[in-house]
């Protein structure tokens, strides 16, 4: 595409690791083959966008960032099929290529072209659609929501129905896919006992979804007092909060016996720690949180022939975007999944690094940046 034909749009820009974001002037090119142009409506904040700009996760700088949105198909590249201008799409992160070895056995969240794109910055064809001061402008892991408009890979597009606000149909693109999909893809049987360490955007979904798997009782664990009001509400019974050990506390609830499934939905090596060893024996613990690329955890290995213990991990809830949005979009209609509780404050793409900030200080419980002027 040449440039002559690119728009200039807003977005977020990380320029670089530790810097901080700023909203920029940006070019960005028409949709490709393949590929699909989206008026974004609302698009999500989340502790993702700023591991980015950390270097927590390595991806390459300088980055539009965001990656769960909502919004409108405005144009489409050549071949696309699946969508057309003016259907009402979510926007999400995981692109599965249909053909590699992950996507072919079940895993599309664990695709190697969508992981490959993630980390170099650049579709199958090698470029990006965006460009910042002559010089290309990659996407958080091909989307790049927060901006007015993004260009994106069919495969990063799901439709929705007319009846789904955007500010709750944009939580769909990662937070509800990631902490809703652990749940209902772990071991977690009807009349179980969960707990759920860390209740930020993803740890409170992990909550609701442990209730729709059919878990008795939810422990929830987080120092901030209103995040476990919140986790109340999705359907946590029972609360650990600030001063207490997660640990103690949760086998002290449990007589000591500890839980069927135990998620940790922070990142800290710490709290994952603490959940292997809150899952009772033959239990399971999940890991969804993201943590440092370069550290290590440490658990007891005798614990694992002695006490047939499961220690896993969730990318993406183990979701496949266009077989799951679906279906967590008809718990919604159907009363069994709550969004609208989950969206705390609302922010202009102006005000994107101050959402961030709100975030980090745990001002918020999903920041979504809004579009009122469409």
């Amino acid at each position: 595409m040449s440039q002559a034909a690119s728009r200039s749009i807003q977005a977020l820009v990380a320029r670089d690791y530790g810097q901080p974001p700023t909203v920029e002037w940006v070019e960005l090119e028409p949709p490709g083959a393949g590929e699909v142009r989206v008026r974004l409506q609302a698009a999500g904040v989340c502790h993702s966008d700023w591991h980015a700009v950390t270097g927590r996760l390595p991806m390459p700088m300088p980055m539009v960032l965001g990656h769960e949105g909502s919004g409108v198909v405005d144009a489409v590249g050549a071949g696309v099929r699946g969508v057309a201008p003016g259907d009402r799409v979510v926007v999400t992160w995981v692109p599965s290529c249909g053909a590699c070895y992950w996507c072919l056995n079940g895993s599309s969240e664990l695709c190697a072209e969508a992981n490959r794109g993630a980390v170099d910055g650049t579709g199958a064809d090698g470029r990006t659609p965006l460009s910042w001061r002559g010089a290309p402008l990659h996407r958080f892991s091909w989307a790049g929501t927060l901006a007015a408009e993004a260009v994106v890979p069919e495969a990063a597009v799901v439709r929705i129905g007319g009846d789904l606000p955007w500010r709750e149909a944009a939580l769909l693109g990662c937070a509800v896919q990631t902490g809703v999909g652990a749940a209902l893809r772990s071991p977690i049987r009807a009349g179980d006992t969960v707990a759920v360490l860390g209740l930020g955007g993803v740890g409170l979904n992990v909550v609701q979804g442990a209730r729709i798997a059919g878990a008795a009782r939810i422990i929830g664990a987080d120092p901030v007092a209103w995040k476990g009001e919140l986790a109340l509400q999705m359907g946590a019974t029972d609360l650990v909060g600030s001063g207490q050990d997660p640990l103690s506390a949760v086998l002290d609830l449990t007589d000591g016996r500890g839980v069927d499934v135990a998620f940790e939905a922070v990142g800290s090596v710490a709290l994952m720690a603490a959940a292997f060893n809150v899952a009772r024996r033959g239990g399971t613990a999940v890991m969804v949180g993201v943590p440092d690329p370069t550290e290590e955890l440490s658990v007891n290995a005798f614990a694992f022939p002695s006490q047939e213990k499961t220690l896993t991990g969730s990318w993406l809830g183990g979701s496949h975007p266009a077989r799951d949005i679906p279906r967590l979009e008809a718990l919604w209609r159907a009363g069994l999944l709550q969004l609208a509780p989950l969206l705390s404050h609302d922010y202009a793409l102006a005000d994107a690094p101050q959402a961030l900030q709100d975030l980090l200080a745990g001002r918020v419980a999903r920041a979504v940046v809004t579009f009122p002027d469409r």
